[in-house]
């Protein structure tokens, strides 16, 4: 798939793996200072406040400027923020909560450009491979490898995990410094709004991002108060609640790299995994009272969430103009982790007023509903990858609100392809 897209594919598991040892170490720090669930879900809510914020703008900058450029940006900006956290840790609450605003606000840039990138890098027939790999790696690092380093790393020493997070920043800045990739700038300046006007009018992709706001609202609202969940239902203590979190990664890495041959082979795989992910979520909640049963549930539930993300991703990449790309991503974005912050402020409210297990039942519920209400138009919806080649013309012309966007490049024309705003060969 060529060199610029195994030093992106690179940079991101080294910048993931900072990412989950950042997942452990966080709430862990937070639970020294209290044990109030709802200050605890504040840290979830100030993290995920900014993809609320910040996308659109993001986006805009994506389709704009060189994507590489911005993403060294942002990796020496989390860099610098870790640092800073690495030599602050001990301060109260309420830094941990700026930090944590800070450090997410810097992390919707990779995810915008990211989208154009990873296009810019691979052919439209590899998409389903690129992602899954990257889906994959991802896991890997983010919640197997992360995670458990981080709860380890916490016990030597309280900022260990962050100067180690620090570090990796570095590693994967080094690694996109080395990339190669040519930037042709907009003739007018991309407006943040054209992508979700785009998004808005496109009927798959807004049924698309309805089903993966509601899996991240519940999914915050279950995370925000998680480590109280697994120190008093499991009896985990700070190693313990990294291996807890790693469990999710096993489905994760094995979802990532079938979800190509699923896709391909049977119609019904995405909608299945609609159903599959609540079903798993009240299994949690009801039978599962030990590690050993809760990860049998979550790796079900990340290998169904897997493939719903490496179907979904290229599907987008295919029907989306390369000139919209980062500004339809992260209009998507802006509404599918938009709603985390609300779901860490539920979760928290909800486990204060009902106890740890309030916020799964509710997950489940609220699930369970959107899952029923999409299941018959996805199931309808060629997500595959012979499907999705023969659906790009089309939806660009039937959904696309901006004149000036145009038809996608042909499939013969590399040129054109190469040119877009995220980057190009």
């Amino acid at each position: 798939m060529g060199r610029n897209w195994y030093l992106l594919w690179s940079g991101s598991a080294v910048s993931a793996l900072g990412d989950g040892i950042f997942l452990a170490a966080l709430p862990l720090l937070a639970a020294t200072l209290t044990q109030d669930p709802e200050l605890i879900a504040g840290l979830s809510f100030f993290g995920t406040l900014p993809w609320l914020l910040v996308s659109l703008s993001a986006g805009a900058a994506a389709d704009r400027y060189d994507g590489r450029k911005l993403l060294l940006v942002a990796l020496w900006a989390q860099c610098a923020l870790m640092a800073v956290l690495a030599t602050f840790h001990s301060a109260h609450i309420v830094f941990l909560y700026g930090m944590a605003f800070l450090i997410g606000a810097a992390e919707t840039v990779p995810k915008a450009v990211g989208q154009p990138l990873i296009k810019a890098t691979v052919d439209d027939h590899l998409l389903e491979r690129a992602n899954g790999r990257l889906f994959s790696s991802q896991a890997v690092a983010l919640q197997f490898v992360g995670p458990p380093l981080g709860g380890l790393l916490f016990v030597m020493a309280v900022p260990a995990p962050f100067w180690v997070n620090a570090l990796t920043f570095a590693v994967a800045a080094a690694l996109v410094t080395k990339m190669r990739i040519s930037h042709q700038a907009p003739a007018t300046r991309p407006k943040a709004r054209e992508g979700l006007r785009w998004l808005v009018r496109h009927k798959t992709l807004r049924t698309i991002t309805i089903v993966s706001a509601t899996t991240n609202l519940c999914i915050a609202m279950t995370m925000a108060t998680l480590v109280l969940f697994a120190r008093q239902r499991l009896g985990l203590t700070g190693a313990g609640f990294g291996a807890f979190l790693a469990t999710l990664a096993c489905g994760g890495v094995a979802g990532g790299l079938l979800a190509e041959r699923l896709i391909a082979r049977f119609r019904d795989a995405v909608a299945t995994t609609i159903v599959l992910i609540p079903l798993m979520w009240l299994g949690i909640a009801t039978v599962a009272h030990d590690l050993k049963t809760v990860a049998v549930f979550a790796v079900v539930s990340s290998f169904c969430t897997a493939v719903w993300g490496v179907a979904t991703a290229s599907y987008r990449q295919r029907v989306v103009p390369a000139e919209l790309l980062g500004r339809v991503s992260s209009a998507q974005t802006l509404v599918t982790w938009g709603v985390q912050p609300v779901g860490a402020l539920l979760g928290g409210l909800i486990a204060s007023q009902g106890g740890l297990l309030a916020p799964w039942y509710v997950a489940v519920a609220l699930r369970t509903a959107v899952g029923l209400w999409s299941f018959r138009p996805l199931r309808r919806t060629e997500l595959s990858a012979a499907g999705a080649r023969r659906l790009p013309r089309r939806a660009v012309r039937r959904a696309c609100p901006v004149r000036r966007c145009g038809p996608p490049p042909s499939r013969g024309s590399g040129r054109r392809r190469g040119s877009s705003r995220g980057g190009g060969r």
